[in-house]
């Protein structure tokens, strides 16, 4: 005779915001205030309540009962590195949007960057109810023309994207034009050696911020120094590597722009550990004005783009398309907005 045995995995409807609070060592009010994006929280934080929430599939009481009605809307959101300041950016855009409109918010992770993982966790979030989704980069361009993801059918919006989608809502800033403003900003304040770090590769924002960091060199008569670009992938590590392959040059840069805040502290660091002082021996900058650019020493100058207005923007944009049956089937809206030039000790 089979032996019954109580399950160890909580059933979905036992989990609680206390039970998420448990396993996250918070307080209950403090996921609420993740989850709703009501009060600022420390990245650890926000990280270990959103794993909780993933590891035991709690939904919030509000979301469950939306779950009896075919007419409501949930968004599903795919992230990779709960401690991403973008993300964390964006989950509070997205979650005060969804919030105003009454609507839930379903989210998944993925930790693979191959398209086959995102596409299944994309996938995987239709599946658990999702009817539309929010993309962040890469994965925006990653599956984006993808017949898997044609096939899903359901309205689809991209934030931070460098350039129009085919398939999806953008909503984005012209980081081309962003890009040229800091480096013009850099050669006004009297830098000549400008080293620049890319950021990954499958960003199109990655290669449109590098056109702009070279149109601005180009306007000013300066061609592009192979030797002052050095390789990133966004994360402070590449940043700290950049910096310091940027750094030990025999004749080194005056001044490093680095596509984004986290590979900008990097660079800070290793100009620090080399006794080197900023502005007045290596002046830095970068992209998005993150927590940390503001966290660091000196406070960093960069570029800012609202990633929370960005994430509530789309959100609305999902939410009309489901309510009004909208669907995949009126032509892609697309929207850049404002960026800005924050001045700060680091130039």
């Amino acid at each position: 005779m089979a032996t019954v045995t109580r399950s160890s995995r909580r059933s979905r409807q036992a989990v609680t915001i206390s039970s998420v609070a448990d396993a996250a060592g918070v307080s209950p009010m403090t996921v609420s205030h993740v989850l709703n994006g009501t009060k600022s929280v420390r990245d650890a934080t926000r990280a270990a309540v959103m794993k909780a929430v993933e590891e035991l599939g709690y939904v919030p009481n509000a979301a469950a009962r939306s779950l009896a009605s075919a007419r409501s809307t949930r968004i599903g959101i795919v992230y990779r590195n709960a401690q991403n300041a973008f993300l964390s950016a964006m989950l509070v855009g997205a979650l005060n949007a969804a919030a105003r409109a009454g609507v839930q918010i379903i989210i998944r992770k993925c930790d693979d960057l191959s398209a086959s993982a995102a596409m299944e966790a994309v996938s995987g979030l239709v599946r658990s109810g999702a009817n539309a989704i929010l993309f962040a980069p890469p994965y925006n361009e990653m599956l984006s023309g993808t017949a898997a993801l044609t096939k899903l059918n359901v309205p689809m919006a991209a934030i931070a994207c460098g350039r129009p989608l085919a398939d999806m809502d953008t909503v984005g800033v012209d980081e081309k034009a962003a890009a040229q403003a800091m480096t013009e900003h850099l050669l006004d304040k009297g830098y000549k050696r400008i080293g620049f770090v890319m950021g990954a590769s499958i960003h199109s924002g990655s290669k449109a911020r590098f056109e702009g960091y070279g149109a601005a060199l180009a306007a000013r008569g300066v061609g592009i120094d192979p030797a002052l670009i050095a390789m990133g992938d966004f994360s402070f590590e590449s940043g700290l590597s950049a910096g310091s392959s940027l750094l030990d040059l025999p004749e080194p840069p005056d001044a490093i722009f680095a596509s984004n805040d986290d590979m900008a502290a990097g660079v800070i660091l290793s100009a620090h550990r080399r006794g080197l002082r900023i502005p007045q021996d290596v002046a830095v900058a970068g992209f998005d004005d993150a927590p940390i650019a503001v966290k660091i020493w000196p406070p960093l100058t960069t570029v800012r783009q609202d990633i929370d207005l960005m994430a509530a923007q789309a959100t609305d944009w999902l939410i009309q398309r489901h309510r009004d049956d909208e669907g995949t089937d009126k032509a892609p809206l697309s929207q850049w907005v404002p960026h800005t030039i924050v001045l700060r000790e680091s130039t």
